[in-house]
């Protein structure tokens, strides 16, 4: 297989890293360099999605028909590379990569029209409301209930591990409408205003001292029938189409190159057992790149996507947990620094021992235990793996 780039996509690379170049301030770059968690804070994503949406290119991984820039699947990935490489932050993805493809598969034309602009305005930021106490990984075992009543729907539950519901005004959420029949059958999706009387937000600060993720509470919270995106009882496979966006996807490859490649840089010359482990990682990373590469060069010619693709965002969870562990090791002493303040950039950037990169290791570390957790368990990636590419 020729995994060589034509003069056309080596023309739009080029052009990637010239709006890069020109684009990516380099307060941008220290949000996101100086970020311990997944997600980029507020303030760094929505200047970073406002200029992105400028020149046309924030929602690059949708359809054309959708808005999109109507870019192919490898145009997405060199586009994902580079921006690994030049530093940028990471978008919000509850509303860009989850609920905007559900949005413009399953919405209604209202629905559309109203949600999606503001989607890609930032004027809505979304939170997801799947998981809930006893039902992550076995979804559809969800208890929170919405009863109709005329052009209403009365919610009432308890979701968890909702990642930035702090800071969302929007929330997307799967609650079960009809509590008599198969679990599959009995859930919906609906879209809620987190302005709404009965909703209330409580805090998870995760062991980095990072708060990502919160529990939301739903107390008879009244949404109109005509927030339900599909029909009564879709949300079942409106939710496997979303979960195969966030399963997969992605770049990982790329990212995490970057990253071990700026981890060396920052840590100084790296010697012995450190040496060894951070060429160890290299070579991984650079095998799951070329696996996401060969994947999708073969969906450029027609081809069906690979099952090898199932692999990646098991692979990645632990190069990227690899990298976070050498991180602590590399900068020694100073890698055990924990503060609990946020963010660890600008003025608001609590005192450092050492470098700022140093500072920031430990609460990564700790922070990306989630990846083997989040977006499917490791253990359910293996099953996955086994059933759909061995058969067993």
């Amino acid at each position: 297989m020729d995994l060589g780039f034509t003069d056309a996509q080596l023309a739009f690379r080029d052009e990637v890293r010239a709006f890069l170049a020109s684009s990516l301030t380099e307060r941008l770059r220290q949000g996101a360099a100086l970020t311990s968690g997944v997600f980029a804070e507020p303030d760094i994503a929505r200047e970073w999605q406002a200029i992105l949406d400028a020149r046309g290119w924030l929602v690059y991984h949708w359809p054309q028909a959708a808005g999109g820039p109507g870019w192919s699947p490898l145009q997405r990935w060199i586009f994902e590379k580079e921006c690994a490489l030049a530093g940028a932050p990471a978008l919000p993805g509850m509303g860009l990569k989850l609920v905007g493809p559900v949005l413009y598969t399953f919405a209604s034309e209202d629905q559309k029209a109203h949600y999606l602009p503001r989607l890609r305005s930032a004027e809505h930021v979304w939170a997801q409301g799947f998981s809930e106490p006893g039902s992550g990984s076995d979804l559809a075992s969800l208890r929170t209930r919405a009863s109709r009543e005329g052009d209403e729907y009365i919610v009432s539950g308890h979701k968890i591990w909702t990642t930035q519901a702090q800071f969302a005004n929007q929330i997307f959420a799967l609650v079960r409408t009809d509590p008599t029949v198969k679990p599959q059958k009995g859930i919906s999706f609906l879209l809620i205003d987190m302005a709404s009387p009965g909703i209330s937000v409580q805090p998870i600060l995760s062991a980095s001292g990072d708060h990502e993720l919160n529990e939301v509470f739903f107390d008879e919270v009244r949404v109109p029938v005509a927030n339900r995106v599909g029909e009564e009882g879709q949300g079942w496979p409106i939710a496997k189409f979303l979960l195969e966006n966030e399963r997969g996807g992605s770049s990982f490859g790329p990212q995490l190159m970057a990253d071990l490649a700026r981890l060396r840089d920052a840590s100084g010359p790296w010697t012995g057992e450190i040496a060894e482990r951070g060429k160890r990682l290299r070579l991984e990373a650079e095998a799951l790149e070329m696996t996401e590469l060969r994947t999708l060069i073969e969906i450029e010619a027609g081809g069906a996507t690979s099952l090898r693709s199932l692999t990646t965002k098991l692979v990645a969870s632990e190069i990227r947990q690899g990298i976070d562990l050498l991180a602590v090791d590399a900068f020694g002493m100073a890698g055990l620094q924990l503060p609990t303040e946020r963010p660890f950039y600008e003025t608001q950037a609590p005192s450092a021992f050492g470098s700022p990169q140093a500072q920031i290791a430990a609460a990564r570390y700790l922070n990306s235990r989630s990846w083997s957790i989040f977006g499917g368990t490791s253990e359910i990636q293996l099953t996955i793996i086994a059933k759909a590419a061995l058969g067993l």
